[in-house]
């Protein structure tokens, strides 16, 4: 078993790790639209939306893989209202393939945020 941690993507919120590679697999936790330099969260849900997957792909580099080989995400979302913005923008980052996914609707999130996104994916070196 391997802990993931970058900078390139926010420090944890709590005692949990960024990812933890197990067996050829990536689990990552779920990251949210926090830019990873300032620790400040995106402002709206688009702004978020890409910062999370960007904050993601960061994790998964870091872990020997990439959002091509993610194959399964959950999305948590605090308005429904915002998932056909979530999933356009989602849908860019994912344009080669689609991964298995769920999302939840939920009444709050870590910080305020929006948006969150957790990911298993495939180790590749």
């Amino acid at each position: 078993m391997k802990y993931i941690r970058t900078d390139n993507a926010p420090k944890a919120v709590g005692p949990y790790s960024q990812a933890i590679v197990v067996n050829g697999f990536v689990f990552c936790s779920g990251q949210i639209g926090l830019d990873p330099k300032s620790q400040e969260l995106a402002s709206g849900i688009e702004a978020q939306t890409h910062q999370v997957l960007k904050n993601l792909e960061a994790v998964l580099l870091e872990a020997g893989s990439d959002l091509s080989h993610v194959v399964k995400t959950t999305i948590f979302i605090t308005n429904m209202n915002d998932f056909a913005t979530v999933n356009n923008i989602y849908e860019k980052y994912f344009e080669k393939h689609n991964p298995a996914r769920a999302t939840v609707g939920v009444t709050k999130l870590p910080k305020g945020a929006l948006v969150e996104i957790e990911a298993i994916a495939i180790q590749i070196v």
